[in-house]
């Protein structure tokens, strides 16, 4: 991937996309192809079509999803199925259609079974039932992993797919009833110290563990792979996708913790387990990335401290 070769990010608006986008600006790739919802509806399979017909970018970055929390998910189950099968189809189709050179897939650890041995390696996927909550989008991403691996069986295409653990960073979503665990929490804990308020509720029993990865470190990773991973490597390994993530895992309960003191919050914290609390261990296997000479530069605590700064900016 040459500094003038064009380069489109689906999705450069949205937390991995603008992520992606800032990295390759900073190391001086000048040919990057962007388009806001506006300019082009990823849901209208002749808008992609002709856009990639007539733009024919050679390398490509799918960081384009319907994305939301456990709430989010499964509220929203037709819409989460849907769109994303629909944009992902579009774009993939349409990569293969104009010839584009090679294409990065992102996925999701939710692909990966609900009752599964930790951590996780890549060949787990489809090996049992999926965590119910967020099963529609779950399935998308897996028919996304798919369609990578057989345009390559079928088309010899140099499609690959990556699968990021719970990611947090600039541009995250902070609405409390769409967004994902982390960014909800800063944003709880920080209004409450605002108000004053005397506790904060938290969904769910907090005993869940998580891996998060911050966002800054997935781009890394997704420009690293895109120069150092083929899908032919894929197919050697008889692998469809690799993992990204921290190697580190945390409760939900303290993580909270960890956060409330980021804020400064006061109070006190308030289980609600009304809610459901999703799978209760998520911890990716990252042996082959680690392997190919990748490791993440940024630990949970300081890549918690820039978002809420952002965030306080912002807000």
């Amino acid at each position: 991937m040459k500094k003038k070769d064009k380069i489109f990010i689906a999705g450069h608006k949205g937390m991995v996309g603008s992520a992606i986008f800032r990295l390759l600006d900073k190391r001086g790739y000048r040919n990057i192809i962007i388009r806001s919802r506006d300019q082009l509806d990823l849901l209208n399979q002749n808008d992609v079509q002709n856009f990639f017909n007539h733009i024919k970018p050679k390398f490509v970055f799918v960081a384009a999803a319907k994305v939301g929390g456990v709430y989010a998910n499964n509220t929203y189950r037709a819409q989460f199925l849907y769109e994303n099968l629909v944009i992902q189809n579009n774009i993939i189709h349409s990569a293969y259609m104009s010839n584009t050179e090679k294409l990065l897939f992102l996925g999701s650890a939710c692909i990966y079974p609900k009752e599964i041995e930790q951590p996780i390696i890549e060949e787990y996927l489809l090996s049992n039932s999926l965590e119910p909550t967020n099963e529609p989008y779950a399935i998308a991403k897996i028919a996304g992993i798919k369609l990578c691996e057989n345009y390559f069986n079928q088309y010899g295409k140099n499609f690959i797919s990556i699968m990021p653990n719970n990611l947090f960073g600039t541009n995250d979503n902070f609405d409390l009833k769409t967004s994902h665990v982390l960014p909800a929490l800063l944003r709880k804990f920080h209004e409450a110290k605002l108000n004053n308020s005397d506790f904060v509720e938290i969904w769910g029993t907090g005993k869940p563990m998580r891996e998060f990865l911050y966002v800054d470190d997935l781009a890394d990773a997704s420009v690293f792979l895109m120069k150092n991973l083929n899908a032919q490597d894929l197919h050697k390994m008889r692998i469809s996708h690799i993992n990204v993530g921290s190697g580190f895992e945390i409760s939900i309960r303290d993580l909270a913790l960890l956060i409330k003191g980021i804020v400064k919050y006061k109070g006190k914290m308030k289980f609600n387990k009304n809610f459901p609390d999703g799978m209760q261990r998520k911890l990716l296997d990252t042996t082959r990335i680690k392997n190919l000479g990748w490791v993440p530069k940024t630990n949970l605590e300081d890549g918690i401290k820039s978002v809420y700064n952002w965030y306080c900016k912002k807000n």
